[in-house]
C-alpha cells in the first residue's frame, strides 16, 4: 500500500466518522426519541417488536464501534465544558489540546475517556474535577453543552485542527489556585483563565 493510498484511506475513514458525529452533533440523533412502534397495530406490536429485541441484545461491531465514538466523544465534550465552557472556543480547544497530549505521551491512558476520567474512583485523584466534584449532577447550560458537543465532533473528526497553542502541555491549573506540582513543570503559556505546563525531564523521571 502506497503511502498516499494510506493517507487517502485515512482522509476517507475520519470523513465518514466525522460526518457521523457531526450529524449526532447537531440533533439528529434525537429522532431515536420517537419511538417507531407509534404506527404499528396493536395486533402487530408484540411481533414487529421482537427482532428489534433480539438485535438489541446482540449489537453489530459497527454498533459496538459507534458506542464507542460517541462515548468518546462525550467524555471530550465533558472536559472541554466543565472546565473552559466560559473561555471560549479558544478556551475549550486548549482543554482538548490537553486531553490528546496525554494520549500521546504513554504516561497517561491511550482514550479520550481513560485521559478524563482517569482517577475518578479514588478519592483525591481525579485529574480533572469536574469528574469528582459534583459538577456531573448539575443541570449543564443547553447552548454551551451543544457547543462543546459540536467542537468536540469537529475536533475528532480532523475538521478543527488543533494548532498547539498550549506549547505540548499535558496540564493546567487556574490562575487562582497554585498547585504543588506546578514547580516541577515548564509553564508554557496563559490562555484565558488557565495557565499551561508541559513535562520536563525531571518532571518525567518523577
Amino acid at each position: 500500500m502506497t503511502a498516499s493510498f494510506s493517507k487517502a484511506c485515512e482522509r476517507a475513514d475520519r470523513a465518514v466518522i466525522g460526518a457521523f458525529l457531526l450529524l449526532l452533533a447537531t440533533g439528529c440523533a434525537a429522532v431515536a426519541s420517537n419511538p417507531y412502534t407509534d404506527y404499528i397495530p396493536k395486533d402487530r406490536h408484540s411481533a414487529a417488536l421482537a427482532p428489534a429485541k433480539i438485535a438489541a441484545a446482540q449489537p453489530s461491531p459497527a454498533e459496538i464501534a459507534a458506542e464507542r465514538l460517541l462515548a468518546e466523544r462525550r467524555c471530550l465534550a465533558e472536559a472541554m465544558y466543565y472546565e473552559a465552557r466560559g473561555e471560549g472556543t479558544e478556551g475549550e480547544e486548549a482543554v482538548a489540546e490537553v486531553v490528546f497530549n496525554r494520549m500521546r505521551s504513554g504516561a497517561f491512558p491511550a482514550t479520550i475517556c481513560g485521559v478524563v476520567y482517569e482517577g475518578a474512583n479514588l478519592k483525591h485523584a481525579c485529574q480533572f474535577s469536574f469528574t469528582c466534584n459534583g459538577d456531573l449532577n448539575r443541570p449543564k447550560n443547553a447552548r454551551a453543552w451543544a457547543r462543546a458537543k459540536y467542537l468536540a465532533a469537529k475536533i475528532m473528526m480532523g475538521a478543527l485542527p488543533l494548532s498547539d497553542m498550549t506549547g505540548d502541555a499535558t496540564s493546567y491549573h487556574a490562575v487562582d489556585v497554585q498547585p504543588g506540582w506546578a514547580d516541577q513543570m515548564e509553564e508554557t503559556v496563559q490562555i484565558g483563565n488557565h495557565i499551561f505546563y508541559r513535562e520536563t525531564p525531571r518532571s518525567r523521571a518523577s
